[in-house]
């Protein structure tokens, strides 16, 4: 059976981690979608490994690791991570494992990408989505138009050349003439053939073979609820389905494959990119948390956007992807705060409304409902077990478990693996 990690808010929720330390029970690791807009910071050993399109799994060195037929795949990035992974000693060969089925991003995505903000900016930042600029939509939507071209093409050259040449064709069209070397692309696209054959695999076929064999599966989300493209904050989302839909659909497998849903919670929220953020806090609040989350993007570098932990957010992103149990990170950050506050309901023209709303011109003339706690002023990196985290810090959890309905099994007190309590009596 399958277990799942999501995000709950905006992204940047610390998903990486407890893929890394959960992965140690499972014997596959797969990521669905997305691609290097993704992020993941892992820290062990007091070193930084910082993963975009590989899954977090592959320290574990037991585990197989799936980048599924969901994904949007960077070559580039992908034989750099690989490197990367090589010079720090981890071994990967025999386990990491491509999706004949995934589509491929091209530099031409990117540039296309960055093409498309500057149009929405026209100069100013106050209609562009804020894309990471990793090429992610644009691939997405040469998928969706039937002219994207997937792993499993790159050993069949004349349909590759064919199909790549009409693409940047299409592309000229629509963005007028610049300069894109397409027989040197091509060119570079049949090496990498070669070296990506070793990782190839039909991945729909070995996962489903990995549940007949009683193989415990544990997948990966990228992004997160918040962002997914029919779900979050439309327009301001990502081109994939990033809640526990897309694990079905980008990995091939039936949804009663997937019996645990993992939400990830940041004791607070951050955003990057445009959009709308109800409980964002544009002063000393936002910047003390900023400093002292370090709250600058993995994939991007830019400083995210802060706020107070939002309930309505995660009632919202519980109740679409049914939470079994929460891990609530970042816990420690909080700890420099004399009082903490929690939205707990939006009021819309003097009237609680009981979801999230899908109208952006109704969401901004919400007013956030906070209430507030008094915080706890002491390190909690040195905390191993949750009774020894201050009764300000418990008091804290068990209100956000009121709120939202789900238990918080895991909670992070610091970046290293260490720093994870794990609540085994919830479990």
């Amino acid at each position: 059976m399958a277990s799942i990690i999501i995000g709950s808010q905006w992204g940047d929720e610390g998903k990486g981690k407890l893929v890394d330390i959960l992965s140690q029970q499972f014997d596959v690791v797969a990521r669905c979608q997305g691609g290097a807009n993704a992020g993941h910071t892992i820290v062990v050993d007091g070193k930084k490994i910082a993963l975009h399109l590989i899954p977090s799994g592959i320290l574990n060195e037991k585990a197989s690791c799936i980048l599924g037929n969901g994904m949007v795949i960077h070559l580039p990035t992908f034989f750099k991570e690989v490197q990367g992974l090589q010079d720090k000693g981890i071994n990967y060969k025999g386990r990491l494992f491509v999706s004949d089925r995934a589509h491929l991003v091209f530099d031409l995505h990117q540039m296309i990408d960055a093409m498309k903000e500057a149009e929405l900016s026209n100069g100013t930042s106050n209609d562009s989505i804020g894309t990471t600029k990793r090429g992610i939509g644009p691939c997405y939507s040469s998928k969706a138009s039937r002219g994207g071209l997937r792993v499993c093409d790159l050993y069949s050259p004349e349909h590759f050349r064919k199909t790549f040449t009409r693409l940047v064709e299409n592309k000229h069209k629509r963005f007028g003439s610049f300069e894109y070397d397409v027989e040197a692309e091509l060119k570079r696209y049949q090496e990498f053939a070669e070296m990506l054959k070793p990782f190839v695999i039909d991945s729909v076929y070995y996962l489903n073979q990995a549940f007949k064999d009683g193989k415990k599966v544990l997948i990966e989300g990228a992004q997160s609820t918040m962002l997914d493209l029919d779900f979050g904050c439309y327009p301001y989302v990502t081109s994939s389905a990033s809640s526990v839909g897309g694990a079905c659909t980008g990995l091939g497998i039936s949804p009663n494959k997937v019996v645990t849903q993992i939400g990830v919670v940041k004791a607070y929220t951050t955003k990057v990119g445009s959009g709308p953020f109800p409980t964002e806090q544009n002063d000393h609040v936002g910047d003390s948390l900023r400093k002292a989350g370090s709250e600058f993007g993995t994939t991007t570098g830019r400083p995210r956007r802060i706020g107070w932990l939002d309930a309505v957010v995660l009632r919202y992103t519980s109740m679409i992807n049914d939470f079994t149990r929460l891990n609530l990170t970042k816990l420690d950050v909080l700890s420099d705060f004399e009082e903490i506050k929690i939205g707990v309901d939006y009021k819309y023209k003097g009237e609680t409304i009981k979801s999230f709303p899908a109208s952006l011109e109704t969401l901004a003339q919400c007013e956030v409902v906070y209430e507030s706690f008094p915080g706890w002023k002491c390190d909690l990196s040195h905390v191993t077990e949750y009774d020894q985290l201050p009764i300000q810090a418990k008091n804290y959890i068990k209100r956000i478990e009121e709120l939202v309905g789900v238990p918080i099994v895991y909670i992070g007190v610091g970046v290293e693996r260490k720093n994870l309590i794990e609540r085994k009596e919830l479990i």
